[in-house]
């Protein structure tokens, strides 16, 4: 049986590109071609298909349902080509981009870097704590994410790093200033970012009225991160994840007030296209991460 003759690889190419920009123009200047060009190329591709692969707009391009479906075969078959050329030519791919949110890469990932690169001095880090978590991978250049949310993103593996557990804690100069007997005196100090509502799911778990909350005073902070921060100078209580914050714990530079420990429903996860499961780089930063999450903050929940 004949196998159905392959598309021009120049349209295949610029519909890849403009499948991961979601433009016609940045394609066209990534590829070094007119728009004029991409938007012939992809024609050609979509009278062979049968039917459009984009929906085009006024101002910008968005991928039809059979774009959709068609886009990361395309994106996997040219990052296939690409990595099988670079290693026919004896180069190897030695830098792993992680792009992660700043709670996480503040509090426990930069504090381990070294530990990493003893272990796998022969591949080099780079660290993003930019918006492109939730980028395009491939057009922001990034081979792993470390995001929060429930692990549900179509065409990405999620492993599941730890949860969000959150609880009050503050400087024992703060502790001193307050007689905290119960809960509901946490109102009387103030708080970071009184009105995030964790505030109200740790309150309403211990039995409080959180109609107090509307009344509290407190800075708004943007990260967990800056929390800490606000918690450890005495300025402020504020919800942290014991996890993160086991060595002041101990040391006693802050304080949890409190046993109850809130969880939060969305988790920590690690996750990078499905096809790139088998890239070695990928393999060892999975094999060494685990494995140091175990040892560093055993108390994780996942």
């Amino acid at each position: 049986m004949a196998l159905d003759p392959l598309p021009p690889l120049t349209a295949l190419r610029a519909f890849e590109a403009a499948a991961r920009h979601k433009s016609f123009t940045n394609a066209a200047n990534e590829l070094n071609m007119t728009q004029a060009a991409v938007s012939y190329q992809i024609k050609q591709l979509e009278d062979r298909f049968g039917e459009p692969l984009f929906i085009r707009g006024t101002r910008q391009v968005s991928l039809s349902d059979a774009g959709a479906r068609l886009a990361p075969s395309i994106t996997e078959a040219f990052e296939i080509i690409r990595r099988s050329f670079a290693e026919a030519k004896g180069k190897t791919d030695d830098l792993l981009t992680i792009t992660t949110a700043q709670t996480f890469a503040s509090s426990w990932l930069a504090k381990h870097f070294g530990a990493f690169t003893i272990c796998c001095a022969a591949l080099a880090v780079k660290l993003d704590i930019s918006s492109t978590a939730y980028s395009d991978f491939q057009s922001a250049g990034v081979d792993v994410a470390i995001r929060t949310g429930n692990g549900n993103w179509p065409g990405l593996v999620a492993k599941k790093l730890m949860h969000f557990d959150y609880t009050p804690m503050l400087s024992p100069k703060l502790a001193e200033q307050h007689e905290l007997n119960e809960p509901a005196d946490i109102l009387k100090l103030p708080m970071a970012s009184p009105s995030d509502p964790w505030w109200h799911s740790w309150f309403s778990a211990m039995n409080v009225d959180t109609s107090a909350l509307k009344k509290a005073t407190g800075p708004i902070l943007d990260v967990q991160y800056i929390h800490g921060v606000a918690a450890i100078s005495g300025s402020s209580v504020a919800l942290l994840t014991p996890s993160f914050y086991r060595e002041e714990l101990a040391t006693g530079t802050l304080i949890q007030p409190f046993e109850h420990i809130e969880k939060e429903d969305h988790a920590i996860w690690l996750c990078y296209p499905e096809h790139r499961q088998n890239w070695k780089k990928i393999q060892i930063f999975e094999e060494w991460l685990f494995p140091m999450l175990d040892e560093t903050m055993p108390d994780r929940r996942v």
